[in-house]
């Protein structure tokens, strides 16, 4: 009666590697300013963008927040202040977190968020009321929302204002200026600019003269342009990384947390190599040992009756010993057995197949010198060195089959399946041994 196939199977997963990127050639002065100028360029409609908002996102937060904390103030004297008030603080530090991911869509470098919470700490109803009093980002927030943030933005929104206003009227001014009405007009700004200048009166078409000097201050601005959103964007970005962000101490902190962390993964590391080893030698040097067991115990039987029979018996243990002392070396220096490195997983199994004391036949659908990745033969060949063993300690078979197949399930991922059957006494022979 044939036993339960025991089947395991492995994702055959690709294994690339790649050296380190070559380093470019440094670009010459003549090339370096234009691309920096470009990529200032390539910035702006993100910082515009930041910068029109910067204001009326910032007025709205200093009403909201003003009112929240100042009613919370005021009504604490009958206690629903004091709820208003760690109201006041969670609107606070929503701002801060909007105004920092803004910055991250502006295309700065992110701001380390800070730490609000202790990590392990229980997240308890008193600990987040209480909580923000004794926070000091809580109060930064707040302080960022009600005073910093609004007399920043008020600056450079109008200086963003005022410097795309010009730009863009300065540039198409020769289009809508006609058709403006001059009326009684006798001020142009051109013509006082050149006689104050040359210190003459000039006869030229005024109109003429403020065109091509709206033209120039349009080119002028939108020149500089890219510079002023930079620097202005740069400056709400050094405020919010001094304010809005994470502390040096807390920086430090996660830095310990993460030193934890890894010494933690490390240690574990180091335990699932000791498991992974003791599973290889249980596995490998295991089936050879059996062989060996029953070879010196079939030669004392001998020994007596047919002396020369015995004498074979116990050259082939001999060899057997020998060969469980190669893989005892291979494996304490952490490798797998040699015949799997050379030649492959399905020679490694017709090895296996030739040291069972059980007659097995090895079938394979894998192609002549088919190679995996060595963590996926490794792992197949101690699963079938598993089945092996347990083969000959528990199922009393007198014959058994071995399968090596490879297939391709529905998604396109491939997958090596390894199992073992007998003629035992029908119980399972192993269980599954995967990586």
């Amino acid at each position: 009666m044939s036993t339960e196939p025991v089947t395991t199977s492995a994702t055959l997963d690709a294994v690339t590697a790649s050296g380190p990127a070559p380093t470019p050639a440094p670009a010459s002065a003549r090339t370096s300013a234009p691309a920096r100028y470009g990529s200032l360029w390539r910035g702006v409609p993100r910082e515009l963008g930041f910068l029109l908002l910067t204001m009326p996102i910032a007025i709205v937060g200093l009403t909201v927040l003003l009112t929240l904390f100042w009613t919370g103030v005021g009504t604490i004297v009958i206690y629903i202040g004091f709820f208003i008030v760690v109201a006041a603080f969670y609107t606070a530090r929503g701002f801060g977190i909007v105004e920092l991911t803004r910055l991250d869509w502006a295309g700065r470098p992110s701001i380390p968020r800070p730490v609000w919470e202790k990590p392990g700490t229980p997240r308890t109803f008193w600990r987040a009321i209480f909580g923000p009093f004794a926070n000091g980002h809580y109060w930064l927030y707040l302080l960022h929302g009600v005073i910093i943030n609004p007399v920043v933005s008020i600056v450079s929104w109008s200086l963003t204002i005022t410097w795309a206003s010009i730009a863009l009227g300065g540039l198409t001014g020769w289009i809508w200026l006609p058709f403006i009405p001059q009326g009684n007009r006798d001020f142009y700004l051109s013509q006082t600019i050149v006689d104050a200048v040359f210190r003459t009166h000039s006869t030229f078409d005024p109109n003429t003269g403020d065109r091509i000097l709206y033209v120039i201050a349009g080119v002028l601005f939108a020149a500089t342009l890219p510079f002023v959103t930079r620097g202005l964007t740069l400056a709400h970005h050094g405020i919010a990384r001094g304010v809005l962000g994470r502390w040096p101490s807390e920086a430090l902190q996660a830095e310990v947390a993460d030193l934890s962390a890894s010494r933690g993964a490390a240690v574990a590391a180091e335990d699932q190599a000791l498991r992974r080893l003791e599973r290889d030698l249980h596995d490998g040097p295991q089936q050879r040992l059996i062989r060996l067991q029953m070879d010196i115990a079939a030669a004392e039987r001998k020994l007596a009756d047919d002396p020369e029979a015995a004498a074979t018996l116990l050259a082939e243990a001999r060899q057997q010993a020998g060969d469980t002392l190669e893989e005892l070396r291979a494996l304490s220096r952490g490798f797998a057995p040699p015949i799997l490195q050379d030649r492959g997983l399905v020679a490694a199994a017709d090895s296996l197949a030739a040291r069972s004391p059980i007659p097995i036949t090895v079938e394979s659908t894998l192609e002549q010198g088919e190679r995996f990745s060595p963590e996926l033969e490794r792992n197949a060949y101690y699963v079938l060195a598993e089945l092996a063993a347990n083969l000959a300690k528990h199922s009393e078979a007198a014959a058994a089959r071995m399968f090596i197949d490879e297939t391709t399930d529905a998604s396109g991922a491939g997958w090596l399946n390894v199992w073992l059957t007998d003629n035992g006494r029908g119980e399972r022979c192993s269980s599954p041994v995967t990586d």
